[in-house]
């Protein structure tokens, strides 16, 4: 009974967490609660909350992927140029996708090959990205991208007063949601992250499960580098810098372990919206900016407590 109890207290912690937060904010800011400033949170966590998606697969096979900030500028950049170029959004968009498919593969066949360690591996990976970004681009944004439908409505668009950036985040989290709670290949995921040795002595393909993982991280990279591209009309060579570590944050807060074998995608949708309501809420009490990388940084750490506590 006290097991069970636990549990509940370890998955329902998150979502208090929130609530806390939002109950608290509300009270210090009647402005809050309005219906344009929640849209405009669904709007602002979808970005990171699209990026956590990917990390959390990354995480429960006991990994990280440093490389997500720097694959979303690279193929925002790449998707730019494309569009530029004239190539149909339709046709952009999912090679767009593709690319950050392989990107992020590379990082997984250098870490599953070669049994390299992954913050290392995602580091270097986020280097070479960044690089090739700004050599891309030769350091300027690329702008001029036309106004086309399907791909202004993902950054732009709305849905009956709701964001289709948001849309298209919530519709990651349950598709993902799915697939790691009633598919085989989820039962995979946790298993390598649980014990990657029991698994390989079970006959799981533990090396091809750990680079799909970060496979998934490039795509959902990839998608949030298309719905930031969508938004400003342009492609930054800076764009998803520190992205990484929102992304981190918000899987840890949502109650998945940087152990691995632990965590469900509803928390990551909650930890994504703790620091979104965070971000939000301390504009709209016009605290500093400054003071806010201290308050994040906090909220990292705490993250990173509760985890070694549980």
């Amino acid at each position: 009974m006290k097991i069970r109890f636990g549990k509940l207290v370890s998955r329902l912690g998150p979502l208090l967490g929130l609530l806390i937060l939002s109950a608290l904010l509300a009270a210090l800011s009647p402005d809050f609660l309005t219906v344009s400033n929640l849209m405009n949170i669904l709007n602002q966590v979808s970005l990171n909350g699209l990026v956590a998606v990917g990390m959390t697969f990354v995480i429960l096979t006991g990994g990280i992927d440093l490389s997500v900030g720097s694959i979303l500028a690279l193929t925002a950049a790449l998707l730019a140029a494309m569009l530029k170029a004239g190539i149909p959004d339709f046709l952009a968009i999912p090679a767009t996708i593709l690319l950050g498919l392989a990107l992020g593969m590379a990082s997984g066949v250098a870490i599953s090959i070669f049994r390299l360690q992954p913050f290392i591996v995602t580091m270097a990976f986020m280097t070479i990205y960044r690089g090739a970004t700004f050599v891309f681009t030769q350091g300027r944004p690329i702008t001029g991208l036309g106004n086309r439908r399907i791909f202004a409505a993902l950054g732009r668009g709305e849905l009956g007063g709701v964001p289709w950036s948001g849309l298209v985040f919530l519709a990651g989290i349950g598709i993902t949601a799915f697939v790691l709670a009633r598919t085989v290949y989820g039962k995979y995921v946790y298993a390598v992250g649980g014990n990657p040795e029991a698994a390989r002595l079970s006959g799981l393909a533990v090396r091809k499960i750990t680079a799909s993982v970060y496979a998934v991280s490039g795509i959902f990279a990839a998608l949030a580098g298309i719905v930031l591209t969508s938004r400003l009309d342009s492609a930054q060579p800076l764009a998803g810098n520190g992205y990484e570590l929102d992304a981190i944050a918000a899987v840890v807060l949502g109650g998945t372990s940087l152990s691995g074998g632990k965590g469900f995608m509803l928390g990551t949708l909650i930890g994504a919206f703790i620091i979104g309501v965070l971000n939000n809420g301390l504009n709209l009490l016009e605290v500093s900016s400054f003071y806010q990388q201290i308050v994040k940084g906090g909220v990292i750490l705490l993250a990173v407590l509760l985890d070694r506590r549980k």
